[in-house]
């Protein structure tokens, strides 16, 4: 087992620093907005949701890496403030997908500007920090020797007595 430097303690500890700061910004910007960590994701989650995945409850839960019962609660408390709602799908009426309401897009859209200005003015430091610790992870791979070449030997062509 490689043993870890000063200097990979130090680059972990910058990265994460830098994560928390942003993460410090975000659940500022999220309680001023009078939501929860969980409900933006959520939120989020829904909004961002990959072409050809359905916005259901199962999706958001694996997406937020939350088990099904805590989505579902999630689910419960955004659709009680306005922010979303169920739509039994057309296709089979049993299936149950997540829409924002037009004040969760309204919202989602104030907070994502937000997250995203934030993660464009911090992406420099953010990204500095990340390289270094790759620049630790990359030194501590050992590489195989590196030979010279060898040169080949050609054929011998047989030859022709006759």
């Amino acid at each position: 087992m490689k043993k870890l430097t000063l200097s990979d303690y130090q680059a972990l500890a910058e990265f994460r620093y830098q994560i928390r700061q942003f993460l410090h910004f975000s659940e500022q910007a999220i309680k001023r907005a009078g939501l929860e960590r969980g409900q933006y994701q959520l939120m989020l989650a829904i909004k961002g949701m990959p072409d050809g995945v359905r916005p259901r409850i199962r999706e958001v839960a694996s997406r937020m890496q939350i088990q099904h019962h805590s989505a579902v609660e999630l689910v419960n408390r955004l659709e009680a403030g306005g922010h979303v709602r169920r739509e039994r799908a057309h296709g089979d009426r049993r299936e149950v997908l997540l829409e924002l309401t037009p004040k969760g897009e309204r919202i989602l859209a104030e907070l994502a500007m937000h997250h995203h200005e934030q993660l464009q003015s911090r992406a420099p430091t953010l990204v500095t920090s990340l390289r270094r610790l790759m620049r630790a992870e990359i030194k501590s791979i050992p590489r195989a020797p590196v030979s010279a070449p060898r040169e080949r030997k050609r054929p011998q062509r047989a030859k022709n007595n006759g």
